[in-house]
Order: C-alpha cells, then structure tokens, then sequence
C-alpha cells in the first residue's frame, strides 16, 4: 500500500491581491521543471496543510497550494464579503497566470473537488487532467444530508451535540439557524456555533474515531473560517444553478479524470461520485472499501498516490 511522500518545504511563498480586498497565500513546492498540479483544498473555508503537498512525487511535480478566500493564511480571514464560486474560479485563473503556468493537473477533495470540476468547466483549456475525492456536488439533498436529516442518524451522539447549540424552536431548518448565529455581532454566540459546527464535520469524516482530526476541525482559527464560509456558501446554494456540476459534465468529458471516494463517507455519501461517474463513463471511479471521507485514510490515501504517480507517467 502506498504512503504520502516524504515532508517537503515550499521554495516560494507570496501573497497574492485579488483586486476584490482578499490577498490569498500561495505557495510552491517540489521541482520547478515538474508537472504543474494544484491542490484546491476543501471547505469551503478549509485551508491547506503541510501535509498536502506529500500526495505528490516532489521530483515530478510542481506543487502549487494556496488558501481560498477567507480561511489559512489568507486574509482578511473568515471574511465573506467578495467570497463566492465565481471569484474562487477567478483567483484560480489569477493564480495560473501568475505562475506562468499554461495548463495543469487539478486535484481536489471535498468541495475542492467541486471547485475543480466548476474550474475544469469554465477553463478546460487549460486542464491536464483531474483527480477528484471525496465527491460533493453541492445539491440542496447533499447539503440537507449532512446538516439536517441523514448523517444524524448514523451519528446520533455527536448530532446531539451539534443541534445543543440551536434553540428546539429552530431546529427544523439547522442551516439557517446556524448561519444566523454565524453572521452575528455575538463574538461568543459566534464562536461557540463555529467550533460545534466544525467538530461536527470533524467527527463524521473518518471512518474510525480520530482525536488528532477532531482536534483539528475544533482549532479555533480553522473551525471560524469553515464554519461562517461553509455555511455562507450552503445558505446561497453553493452560489451555482440547479445541478450545475452533472449538467456541464460534457465539458470536461475528454479529460482524463480519477474519481477516488470511501465506501463509508459520511460526509458526501458514495451516491455522489456514482452520479458524477455516470456522466463522466470515460473517468477512473475507485471506491474505497475502508474509508470515509477524510484523504488522510490509508486506502484513500494509497488511489491518490497511485492516482498522481500515473499522471506523472502519463504527462511526462
């Protein structure tokens, strides 16, 4: 079974101004001369890793990672002002050109694998090719799935935390009412809703219980940003028209595409990479049969690695 590659530091670091008030953290790591692939993280809201740039052979791949708008080292951070698909698929472009890069290799989990598809779909000129986990196609059922009637009966214990927050009286419609409390002048009421509404997706994306994940989504600089752009983007429907992602997939069909998502995601069930897998018959779809949502599960992590090294053979 394959592993991540070994920790690698960026050999550049700068901070990009989008023209719209948000300055975005990019970095580069790996061989200058490699293929180009950038790692579009999740969230939204979510931020990149160190750990992220270890799904790639640094001697054949130039690793491009950088924080959307509002969350990691970006700034102003967990703003939603100017935060929406459009302009995210803009700073992408923005960063392409920056780079100096004519196409590259996509690589997304989560909503970074949504983002990708909406930036393969506007821009596939300038696509090598995608390696997607973790399908979410950011529907209003896959929306409801997570924050309202699904994952609450498959975790009923952490659900009851999570809704502890809300009022009975406004637990009919969970988005909403966090949303209010996220958006608030409370800082304490905000703060509060952010750590429970991030620890809840925490604890529903492994397939086994994990402290060190949980930990992480309960951070107070990550679970801010998560939560209020998260909720920011659910509220307005992902700012997308109805099933957009499957009714543009012709767009992208001739790219060569890996679909990598865990039989037991909690998060985005599997029914989502089938869907997309049906417009998109050509794609590789592998369905991991000891894994939940998170890309840091061992068999996740073994199909990306895969995934990336036959790129490599493949773009060389």
């Amino acid at each position: 079974m394959l592993t991540l590659f070994p920790d690698i530091h960026p050999y550049r670091e700068r901070m990009l101004e989008t023209g719209e008030g948000h300055t975005l953290y990019v970095e580069e790591s790996g061989n200058p001369a490699g293929i180009p692939v950038v790692f579009v993280h999740g969230g939204p809201g979510g931020g990149t890793a160190p750990a992220h740039r270890c799904f790639f052979d640094p001697e054949r791949y130039r690793i491009v990672l950088f924080d959307q708008r509002g969350c990691g080292r970006s700034t102003p951070h967990a703003s939603l002002e100017n935060n929406h698909t459009s302009a995210l698929i803009s700073d992408m472009e923005q960063i392409r050109q920056a780079l100096g890069i004519e196409q590259w290799l996509l690589f997304g989990g989560s909503w970074g694998a949504t983002l990708s598809l909406l930036y393969a779909q506007a821009h596939p000129q300038h696509v090598l090719g995608l390696i997607l986990r973790g399908i979410f196609l950011c529907r209003d059922e896959d929306v409801h799935w997570l924050y309202q009637q699904g994952a609450n009966h498959i975790f009923p214990d952490y659900w009851h935390d999570f809704e502890a927050v809300i009022p009975q009286d406004e637990r009919h419609d969970m988005l909403q009412a966090y949303h209010n409390r996220l958006t608030s002048s409370n800082e304490i009421a905000r703060m509060a809703a952010a750590k429970a509404w991030s620890v809840w997706e925490g604890r529903c994306s492994t397939l086994q219980p994990s402290a060190d994940v949980e930990d992480h989504f309960a951070d107070p600089h990550l679970a801010l940003s998560m939560a209020r752009i998260e909720a920011h983007y659910f509220i307005n429907r992902g700012f997308l028209a109805e099933n957009q992602i499957l009714r543009d997939a012709d767009k992208i069909a001739h790219l060569p595409t890996v679909i990598v998502h865990g039989r037991y995601d909690m998060v985005c069930p599997v029914k989502q990479a089938l869907e997309l897998h049906a417009v998109l018959p050509e794609a590789q779809l592998h369905i991991v049969r000891d894994a939940g949502h998170s890309s840091m599960e061992a068999g996740t992590i073994d199909n990306l690695v895969r995934a990336t090294n036959d790129f490599a053979c493949r773009l060389a």
